[in-house]
């Protein structure tokens, strides 16, 4: 999906698309929610450093409503996103900045129950070098065993050289269609 793909017609229930356009993008949409977000915006007077001095690692998908089922308000913590929630030397650079820079102390990671990268294989690379003509640097760091990823990306935190603070990384799965976190044992 791009950014300049045509608003959806909204089903009941939907967030309204405010004063977008007709015709107007998905993000003409995001602007002018921006906009009414805007005029009841008060500065909350807060820096970056995370009052609870931790850091949460997870997936981008959008079923995941991170500060919800966290408990979590603004403030509270840093959130690092990518696709599957892994530990990615991209995701080691954040946390460092995060812990070294900010004061974090704790890290948190988060995977869930039928992520797309549990069907994508590194055959994904080849496919978009096929079609573009060139391979990405990055892997896809797909998965099979969601259990397991938790534990390497676990591993990942706490044998990273660069990162202050390892004795709290914990790692769950979230389930999807429960909301509620299963803890994985890292050993």
């Amino acid at each position: 999906m791009t950014t300049s793909a045509s608003l959806p017609t909204e089903p009941e229930g939907a967030i309204p698309t405010g004063g977008a356009r007709e015709g107007g993008t998905v993000t003409d949409r995001l602007v002018d929610a921006n906009t009414g977000y805007a005029a009841g915006f008060t500065d909350p007077g807060m820096d970056a450093r995370p009052v609870l001095q931790v850091a949460v690692v997870a997936c981008m998908d959008a079923r995941l409503d991170l500060h919800a089922a966290l408990g979590l308000q603004l403030g509270d913590c840093h959130t690092i996103r990518n696709a599957g929630g892994v530990v990615t030397d991209d995701v080691i650079r954040s946390l460092t900045i995060s812990q070294r820079a900010l004061g974090t102390r704790s890290v948190v990671l988060i995977h869930h129950t039928g992520c797309g990268l549990e069907s994508l294989t590194e055959e994904f690379r080849h496919d978009l070098e096929m079609e573009v003509g060139q391979r990405p640097s990055w892997a896809v760091e797909s998965f099979r065993d969601v259990d397991q990823d938790v534990r390497q990306s676990m591993q990942r935190v706490r044998t990273s050289p660069f990162l202050l603070h390892n004795d709290d990384v914990r790692g769950f799965v979230f389930d999807v269609h429960t909301g509620l976190l299963r803890e994985i044992d890292p050993a």
